[in-house]
């Protein structure tokens, strides 16, 4: 391995074991991001072989959230956010406070300071951006409602641990750390303790405030405007160099300039140019760098970890994470349901916030930074985030598992399953009509169609939505399955029956009643998805006529193999109208007077 190309370097380890380990994970059905996991561990100086440079592994998994949180921004809009202010602004701060109480006290069981437990206690209190938006996509779960909330939630704790993060250097002195006035290892800009206090708050307020309004006000009229230009130069390899430039330089921007987390900066970028027409095209060709990012962000948490530490501090660890996993996870229920939201919404959120991360590692190096933090309280972070991520996915196998008994018993116990919401601090009538809005996919499975000799609609994106007009003029009946809040409402608005949900979920297809229906199309550009649904389909109704699309002759190959009666291909299509085009041409031409 040459020594004078670190990057490089880094990048194939990281990468490439990251490969062999996810593989086989999912061999073993287990979680590929336990195999990126420990490919970082391998590579960490603290197993013997290769040692990746962690300092660069650091700065490219940075790269990684930056280009998820830009991602999750572009399917987001103000009006989504604002929406869900009444439960995630409380929800979130009490959340913050309930698990810094806790981490405080196992430092003071341990014999550490105040300002040790507070460190202690915030680090442990704010969840993984990327775990957490990994695990609402894989689960199609970010246009959804208890996506939403979930999201905004995290943006309460990132603006909650941006303040923590300038606060901290102004007031170790006080809590019994050194003074430090100097940039720190986070990227934002700290602030001299002379300042005082309430005007560190202020001035780091007055930043946030101020992003956000250069954003609302230039970002909205110039992010658009570049998007738009650069899409009318006919060239891709520019259009994807403009939303990678925008995505990165509006984050670095902003934790240069306004002191707010990267993470953020990119989220209020992805935001605002969601408001865009171009907004679709902009997240796919942004996908394929987000993924490889976000895998060698796990690559450098596992790079962090000291496998030996499980030995050392067995039970100071398992303190820990009983923390992260429990007692946050309670307090987040707890919350949500006193908001008067479904149980299921609770639950998701409470799986969703039961780990921690980057935040967590940039607060631990800060505490021990500034003598406020004893290196064994990092040792205990970085061990409960290693942890906690791995058993992430489990606490949604467990939700998943408590969701029919919980319900069962406040069928029995609770209010009625119609009683309206309600919370505190909430505009008149809002809780309401956001539980109504979730109740349709949260209350268990949907309810079964009652249609018969009809066709199933999958998906009603730009394909589907063709094809649902299509049926929908010849009279032809049929429902559609689809995931997304906003389209789900213009379906029933134009009084087109539907199934929210994700049609690879067994409950949810049952409902479209496909041992009742004549067709199935799938309008997905998913092929690994639709060929799930096409195997169910099968099961259900060996008659039933599957029609897919594809891309590529691999996809079509693999889709009929697992049954599917036609497959249309696009680039196919195209081909041939265009030989038509040109040939009828033609013909015209020879055979004209």
């Amino acid at each position: 391995m040459p020594h004078d190309t670190p990057l490089i370097a880094t990048i194939v380890a990281g990468l490439g074991l990251a490969f062999v380990f996810g593989a086989l994970a999912n061999r073993f059905r287990i979680p590929p991001l336990v195999g990126y996991l420990v490919a970082g561990v391998l590579v960490g100086p603290n197993t013997p072989g290769f040692v990746a440079d962690a300092g660069l592994a650091n700065e490219l998994a940075e790269i990684g959230v930056i280009l998820l949180m830009f991602g999750v921004g572009l399917h987001f809009s103000l009006k989504d956010l604002l929406s869900v202010r009444a439960i995630a602004v409380p929800g979130a701060i009490v959340q913050i406070g309930f698990a810094t109480a806790l981490g405080a006290g196992l430092s003071w069981m341990l014999g550490w300071s105040m300002g040790a437990g507070l460190v202690f206690g915030l680090a442990l209190s704010v969840a993984s951006t990327v775990v957490l938006l990994r695990a609402l996509q894989e689960r199609r779960l970010i246009e959804t409602e208890r996506g939403r909330i979930a999201v905004g939630w995290l943006i309460v704790e990132d603006l909650a641990m941006v303040l923590a993060l300038v606060l901290l250097p102004a007031l170790a002195g006080v809590l019994g750390g050194q003074e430090q006035a100097d940039v720190h290892s986070s990227g934002l800009l700290s602030l001299p303790a002379s300042y005082g206090i309430w005007g560190v708050v202020g001035i780091t307020l007055a930043k946030v405030a101020a992003f956000v309004v250069v954003m609302l006000v230039v970002g909205r009229r110039v992010i658009p405007w570049i998007l738009h230009y650069v899409a009318h130069t006919g060239s891709r390899e520019l259009f994807r160099l403009a939303v990678l430039a925008i995505a990165l330089g509006v984050a670095f921007g902003a934790a240069k300039l306004f002191g707010v987390s990267l993470a953020l900066g990119a989220f209020f970028a992805g935001m605002i140019m969601s408001e865009s027409e171009l907004s679709h095209r902009a997240a796919e060709e942004s996908l394929p760098l987000r993924d490889a990012f976000s895998v060698l962000f796990f690559v450098s948490v596992g790079m962090l970890f000291d496998p030996f530490s499980l030995f050392s501090n067995g039970l100071p660890i398992l303190a820990t994470l009983a923390i992260i996993v429990i007692g946050k996870s309670l307090a987040a229920f707890v919350i949500v349901v006193a908001f008067g939201y479904p149980l299921a919404t609770a639950l998701m959120i409470s799986a969703s916030l039961a780990q921690i991360g980057e935040f967590s590692f940039i607060l631990a190096e800060l505490g021990v930074g500034l003598k406020l933090l004893p290196e064994q309280g990092r040792d205990l972070i970085l061990a409960g985030a290693i942890l906690s991520i791995v058993l992430n996915p489990l606490m949604f196998l467990v939700i998943d598992w408590m969701k029919p008994w919980l319900e069962a018993r406040a069928a029995r116990t609770g209010p009625p399953a119609d009683a309206k919401p309600v919370g505190p601090a909430t505009e008149p009538g809002q809780v309401a009509s956001v539980a109504a809005a979730t109740s349709k996919e949260e209350d268990g499975p949907p309810p079964k169609t009652a249609l018969t000799g009809h066709a199933i609609l999958i998906g009603y994106g730009r394909v589907g939505g063709l094809v649902g007009a299509a049926l929908k003029e010849a009279a032809l009946p049929f429902l559609v399955i689809e995931d997304a809040d906003k389209t789900l409402a213009k379906l029933k608005a134009d009084g087109v029956e539907t199934v929210a949900g994700n049609a690879a979920n067994a409950e949810v297809f049952a409902a479209a009643n496909p041992e009742g229906a004549s067709r199935l199309i799938l309008a997905i550009p998913n092929a690994f998805e639709a060929g799930q649904i096409v195997l169910r389909a099968r099961s259900a109704n060996p008659k039933i006529n599957v029609v897919a699309r594809a891309h590529s002759d691999a996809e079509v190959e693999h889709l009929k193999g697992l049954g599917a009666d036609t497959v249309i291909m696009g680039e196919r299509e195209i081909a041939r109208g265009i030989v038509e085009e040109v040939l009828g041409s033609d013909v015209e031409q020879t055979s004209g007077p």
